[in-house]
């Protein structure tokens, strides 16, 4: 199903896009070495009760994994990077960590991801994993609008990853988000410009570009959910919800302190 959002769902998506982005950055601020992954979901779990909103991950059982997630956010560390289960680990220094996060007020979710290192140390393959992916990210954002098509979107993520030096993984990518989590469309990670779908204003997107640091397969974890690198290499994963609107995209789910922010402008 491709959902076409009314002006006043679009207005709800704001607000569950603006609640993904406050939480992740409080919980960015918040993760010290030391955490425990059990920890940050407590911690999540409590913002999304607190703001009266619902969670799209704690009874999700899609028919990739094993049962209902049972957590609210994904915590992937290292060599995971899709759908990481928290679990007991305390956080070390230099560890990657990426938080991924969905929720739903109103009715209407909002998907994000983001990776960042734990600590002090700041490892050259980590911090080089996870500019790919935000640079893929924003490329991806740059080129959406009205009339744009899919194939636009993942031409760029693709072509930026792999200029950083990346293979993709086309199994898992973006997806179209609304009224729930995933929908159609699908936004592959790599692609062909001109192809798929139009972009129509009120059609929501979450973009997600991931990659791992030396290969492009997949392996899933002994809980049944997480997804890691097939040969112990690191990863990272970066993702927004946007709008499409009459004149280009929105980025909804930018913490409100960034999204509420002073444009600056050069004299």
């Amino acid at each position: 199903m491709i959902e076409i959002l009314s002006p006043t769902q679009l207005a709800q998506a704001r607000i569950s896009g603006s609640l993904v982005g406050d939480i992740l950055a409080t919980l960015k601020d918040r993760v010290r070495v030391g955490t425990n992954l059990l920890e940050i979901d407590g911690w999540t779990r409590t913002m999304i009760e607190d703001a009266g909103a619902t969670s799209c991950y704690v009874d999700y059982a899609p028919s990739f994994g094993r049962g209902p997630f049972a957590h609210y956010i994904c915590t992937a560390v290292n060599d995971a990077v899709l759908h990481g289960r928290p679990h007991d680990y305390a956080l070390a220094d230099g560890d990657l960590l990426t938080l991924d996060l969905a929720v739903s007020t109103g009715g209407i979710a909002a998907d994000s991801a983001i990776s960042f290192i734990v600590g002090e140390a700041r490892p050259a393959e980590s911090v080089e994993l996870i500019e790919a992916t935000e640079r893929a990210l924003e490329a991806a954002i740059a080129v959406a609008g009205p009339g744009a098509r899919i194939g636009d979107l993942s031409h760029v993520i693709g072509t930026t990853l792999m200029e950083a030096g990346y293979s993709v993984n086309l199994e898992f990518g973006g997806h179209g988000i609304g009224s729930s989590m995933h929908q159609d469309p699908h936004v592959a990670n790599a692609g062909r410009p001109g192809r798929g779908y139009r972009l129509r204003p009120g059609l929501l997107l979450a973009l997600e570009p991931w990659v791992m640091a030396d290969t492009d397969r997949l392996i899933v974890d002994a809980d049944g959910w997480t997804l890691r690198s097939a040969t112990g290499c690191r990863t990272a994963h970066s993702e927004h919800t946007i709008a499409i609107t009459d004149d280009g995209a929105e980025v909804l789910t930018l913490p409100s302190r960034v999204a509420n922010a002073p444009s600056v402008t050069s004299s």
